[in-house]
């Protein structure tokens, strides 16, 4: 379902906090440039500036009537986060609006609100962890309840919200004393994000063809108080490689191919350009169907199933054009419709249906998370 990708020579900056200096302000824009001692600037879009920062500048007026050059001033220095690497030749973006993740909640030390996962479908689990939430944090901070947090007791999601709020207080710590721009928070390293994010009762096995690696991972479950998830992790020794086993370097390969196989015969293509993801759905060779209008439903529901598989796997984001194959019932496309909102209700990055246009397009969004597996694999110099 989902490929992730680390290079040794690509550090992951993504999550990580420092102390920088603002060196431009542009108003046309309404953005800035800040050095954090990187080999690119942060992008920091005005809607990204914490109220924080508002109120401690004594500014009173809405965010949209004024311009950042009054918020902002070059040379300054501020607390910031890396919310998404940079893409391409653009710049990586930042965010003094901080969050700190844990095993249970996110932490948002600038931020007064209360979340939780969309994940959490049971309401008294909910309204437990709420009750729990709001006991815990300050009026001035907030907190997300994480999917993980389901079921956990009242000492476990007390001892992860300490270990957030100590974290914070060092951040702050360090960055009242030393040079700038530098480094205040490394986050978590790729395998360290997998285990802690994804590692839940759902998940039956990790499977670790390493035995260096192997030992860290049940390293850091016990520094993360996981250690019932100890027993899921298996150490691969088999003389043929893990990927060839699992049949994943083909699975790699296919993430390449424009053309996507659907079981009855038919089949999407797949375009990426800089602006938008174009998705064909075609009907192919399936000849299960005397009924001209059954075999185009049925493709139809096969690539609306399909799909959300495709972006999640390939790591498309932004906005994505669909052309379904035409139909004239509207039943029968409100059935491939539904299809095809079950499927990204399951993605974990927000996935949504906006809209079917008057040409008969689908359109889709959802949530960029950086470059796509593409770019990114390219960016690498990487051939699978």
């Amino acid at each position: 379902m989902e490929i992730y990708y680390g290079h040794p020579a690509q550090e992951k900056i993504v999550g990580n906090i420092y102390h920088g200096r603002v060196e431009d302000v542009l108003p046309g824009l309404g953005s800035a440039f800040i050095d954090i001692g990187e080999k690119q600037s942060l992008f920091l879009s005005q809607s990204e500036i914490s109220e924080v920062i508002l109120e401690k500048k004594k500014i009173k007026a809405q965010r949209s009537t004024i311009s950042i050059d009054k918020i902002l001033r070059r040379g300054e220095t501020l607390i910031i986060q890396v919310r998404r690497g940079g893409i391409g030749t653009k710049n990586p973006q930042g965010t003094t609006k901080i969050s700190l993740p844990g095993r249970f909640w996110v932490f948002l030390p600038t931020d007064d609100r209360l979340g939780v996962s969309r994940r959490i479908v049971d309401e008294k689990e909910e309204r437990r962890l709420r009750k729990i939430a709001q006991s815990l944090k300050q009026s001035s901070e907030g907190l997300i309840i994480r999917t993980a947090a389901q079921q956990a007791s009242r000492d476990d999601l007390e001892r992860d919200y300490r270990f957030l709020t100590s974290t914070w207080q060092g951040i702050e710590e360090t960055a009242a004393s030393g040079s700038v721009p530098r480094l205040l928070y490394r986050g978590m390293g790729l395998i360290q994000s997998i285990l802690r994010d994804r590692l839940l009762p759902d998940v039956s096995e990790v499977v670790v063809d390493s035995a260096r690696l192997y030992e860290k991972i049940l390293q850091f479950l016990n520094y993360m108080k996981m250690d019932e998830y100890a027993e899921n992790i298996r150490l691969y020794e088999g003389k043929v490689s893990l990927f060839e086993m699992y049949d994943v370097e083909r699975q790699i390969q296919q993430t390449f191919s424009r053309r996507v196989d659907l079981k009855g015969g038919g089949y999407l293509t797949i375009d990426e350009t800089e602006a938008l993801t174009a998705i064909d759905v075609n009907t192919g060779g399936d000849v299960r169907y005397r009924n001209q209008a059954a075999a185009i439903l049925n493709a139809n529901i096969e690539a609306a199933e399909e799909i959300p598989r495709q972006l999640q796997l390939r790591k498309i984001s932004g906005i994505i054009i669909v052309d379904f194959v035409d139909v004239e019932n509207e039943s029968d496309m409100n059935k491939v419709i539904t299809r095809l909102r079950e499927g990204l209700n399951r993605d974990r990055m927000p996935a949504n249906y906006i809209d079917t246009t008057a040409l008969g397009l689908v359109e889709i969004t959802r949530k960029r998370e950086g470059e796509s597996l593409a770019d990114m694999l390219e960016h690498a110099d990487f051939k699978a």
